[in-house]
């Protein structure tokens, strides 16, 4: 945890380093909600792959290491191979259907802001390959215990922060290209890290590996747990671009604090906690369940302590950051005011990654892709009522509460889980 903490926090400060580029170039306008639309839709496949990818990874590499340690090598190429199709097939078919989802009525995209979108979509589509191989990449770090890549995730910040600064009046297309720039060097980066640790090898285009039946098990349950889960950023944008102009900028802005403070407070221990909940399970530990449900009230804690000081700190955050350029006072107060609701969510947040690392070091991939669906429907129906009502910040308040939902929900799953040993 100690060295997580740190790697997250060098990592965030270059994450917000670039915020601050971005919003002093191009403050809330036009230019960065087609650039997040784009962004985030092509973001979504990737993050995906990657968080079912760790949850099953992190546990199978433990089980690999233990019982069949010489096949880990050929299951790593293999893994590999897979990676590098799947990011081409998704780019082929993301620069044949995305243009056309952009200039669609079902968008909802402004004239100008489609087309903007159009013309950065090219370029962002080299996100797609890259990104499932960045993932790949940095879910065999974890599942070797290195926590290198939580520090080497700040690369692509700090490529693009550099980038934008320095390329003064050159519209969108310098930020597009930096975006690029800076997953290729996470990339290189993650291989060298692996190289120099012996983790990497070639790609084998042949699945002989006998560990794959054990992968597809729970990679397609958790693929689509994943899936829906994930929605959850691709939603919020449909209702956030009928809000107007600038509204997902705004959203994308408030997001970014509180993206440092979930990553700080709930990445860290996550990471922390899944090896080692993964190699315990293996080793027959009945104190787990124990460490995890302690681990989640004093998360619970902190959340609520963290709530407390960043409500009140908010706007002066918000101000500091990003007001300077294009970026006016009238806009921080729009960013303060989303930030403070969204940060309701931070407790239980918290508390719910350390009870999914529990679940999932034990093999319940069920049991968390069902509280992923229950999310979702909680999150969409949030939006759908509160949106009208609130705008921007019903967007936040309706994640907020699918998160109070989802704790109590994965609580209850992990005390039943516990009293019904065996049930899968």
């Amino acid at each position: 945890m100690a060295w997580i903490s740190f790697f997250v926090v060098i990592g965030k400060l270059m994450g917000a380093a670039k915020e601050m580029m971005v919003a002093y170039r191009y403050g809330v306008g036009a230019e960065v909600d087609a650039y997040l639309f784009v962004l985030n839709f092509i973001s979504w496949p990737v993050g995906v792959w990657f968080s079912a990818l760790t949850v099953v990874l992190v546990p199978l590499a433990a089980k690999i290491r233990q019982e069949a340690s010489d096949e880990l090598q050929r299951f790593r190429a293999e893994l590999f191979s897979v990676a590098i199709l799947l990011g081409l097939v998704l780019a082929t078919l993301a620069f044949l259907g995305l243009p056309m989802v952009l200039r669609s009525q079902w968008a909802g995209l402004p004239l100008a802001t489609a087309a903007i979108a159009v013309h950065a979509t090219p370029v962002l589509i080299l996100l797609l390959p890259l990104g499932i191989i960045i993932s790949l990449f940095s879910a065999w770090m974890l599942a070797a215990g290195q926590h290198a890549n939580t520090l080497l995730e700040g690369v692509p910040a700090f490529v693009i922060g550099i980038v934008v600064l320095v390329s003064a009046g050159s519209g969108i297309q310098s930020l597009v290209w930096a975006t690029v720039a800076g997953f290729t060097a996470h990339l290189i980066s993650l291989a060298i890290a692996l190289a120099y640790r012996r983790e990497i090898e070639l790609p084998r285009f042949i699945l002989r590996s006998s560990q794959w039946p054990l992968f597809w098990r729970g990679f397609g349950i958790m693929l689509a747990g994943q899936a829906l889960m994930s929605l959850v950023a691709i939603v919020d944008q449909f209702f956030a671009v009928h809000v107007g102009t600038g509204a997902i900028a705004t959203l994308s802005y408030a997001n970014r604090i509180l993206g440092l403070l979930l990553t700080l407070g709930g990445t860290v221990v996550s990471r922390a906690t899944l090896p080692i909940f993964s190699a315990a399970y293996r080793q027959g530990g009945k104190q787990v369940h124990g460490i995890a449900v302690l681990w989640a009230n004093l998360m619970f804690l902190v959340g609520v302590i963290a709530f407390a000081v960043s409500w009140w700190l908010a706007p002066h955050a918000v101000k500091f950051i990003f007001e300077r350029g294009a970026f006016t006072a009238k806009d921080s107060a729009a960013v303060s005011e989303v930030l403070r609701y969204a940060l309701v969510q931070l407790p239980f947040y918290f508390s719910g990654l350390i009870l999914v690392s529990g679940l999932v070091s034990r093999g319940m991939h069920k049991l968390v892709a069902l509280s992923a669906i229950v999310n979702l429907i909680i999150k969409i129906c949030g939006n759908y009522f509160l949106v009208p009502i609130m705008g921007i910040k019903g967007i936040a308040l309706a994640t907020a509460l699918m998160y109070v939902s989802s704790f109590f929900t994965l609580y209850k799953l992990t005390n039943f889980v516990e009293s019904r040993k065996g049930i899968t």
